[in-house]
């Protein structure tokens, strides 16, 4: 592939795992804030909504939804020349769909995002749409229960990621990485953690045919923060939310592609080693 392109592609890669660390920084703050006051807790859309109503907020869910969507063609291209050498064995094949998954589930939030910025829409109604869509369908409580399996195994993934720095392999060695690395171990498992939590929801939803079970993220928030301790939890959720937005900055910046970087790049992991 030719230098331009690669150059074209790592600044697409950049804005996509930028796009979500704003996102999630929104979020993140704005769950520390539910937690230390009365606030009600915001998922995705309800986050990103509080945003359009800030100075210049339609203009900064404009290019959210414009770094989601490049998100969805880096993932795309990434997983069709495989460029992070997952391979074409079962393993690799399987990585390299979840790869498309994951952006063609943030393209949809980028068509949301844009629904808000834009207002043709506003985003819909979220998890429990989706859920009651997918109940409607032929063998409804099938997909929504597959759908709480692989949300459920998402999570799982998340946590392992995090627990056990395999993410590691992917991230530049500097001295910023280095410093920071704690925080992102915690913002991975918080995340998955979370993710988690919405896949239960989902599961219930799918055991009982009632959509009104099912919720997003901001659901899971609401959930931690009825818990004994609860705001407790939600503070820690907060800041592990915090920490998952610094990763996806992080992976902006530094993130390694196998195909894109030379022999000689060293990352965490090389690190780690030692």
């Amino acid at each position: 592939m030719a230098s331009g392109s690669h150059t074209g592609l790592k600044w697409i890669m950049r804005g996509g795992y930028g796009a979500r660390g704003v996102i999630y920084t929104i979020i993140g703050g704005l769950s520390i804030y539910a937690a230390l006051t009365s606030a009600q807790v915001g998922g995705t859309q309800d986050s990103l909504g509080r945003l359009r109503s800030a100075p210049l907020g339609q203009v900064m869910l404009a290019v959210i939804a414009a770094g989601l969507f490049a998100y969805l063609i880096w993932r795309v291209v990434d997983a069709a020349l495989d460029l992070e050498d997952h391979g074409t064995d079962a393993k690799g094949l399987l990585g390299r769909a979840g790869q498309v998954v994951t952006g063609v589930f943030h393209g949809a939030i980028g068509v949301s995002v844009a629904g808000l910025a834009f207002g043709f829409g506003g985003g819909g109604d979220g998890a429990q749409g989706w859920t009651r869509w997918l109940l409607s369908q032929p063998l409804g409580r099938v997909w929504v229960a597959a759908a709480a399996l692989i949300l459920g195994g998402a999570g799982i993934y998340y946590i392992h990621k995090g627990w056990t720095g395999h993410y590691k392999s992917h991230l530049r060695c500097t001295a910023l990485t280095e410093r920071i690395d704690p925080a992102l171990t915690f913002g991975l498992a918080a995340h998955g953690v979370l993710i988690m939590l919405i896949g239960l929801s989902l599961g219930a939803a799918a055991l009982d045919g009632d959509p009104q079970r099912a919720g997003g993220l901001g659901q899971a928030l609401d959930l931690l923060r009825g818990m004994v301790w609860g705001r407790v939890a939600l503070g820690a959720a907060g800041v592990g939310l915090l920490g998952y937005a610094l990763y996806n900055f992080i992976e902006a910046g530094y993130r390694v592609v196998p195909r894109f970087s030379g022999p000689d790049v060293r990352t965490l992991a090389q690190k780690a080693s030692l």
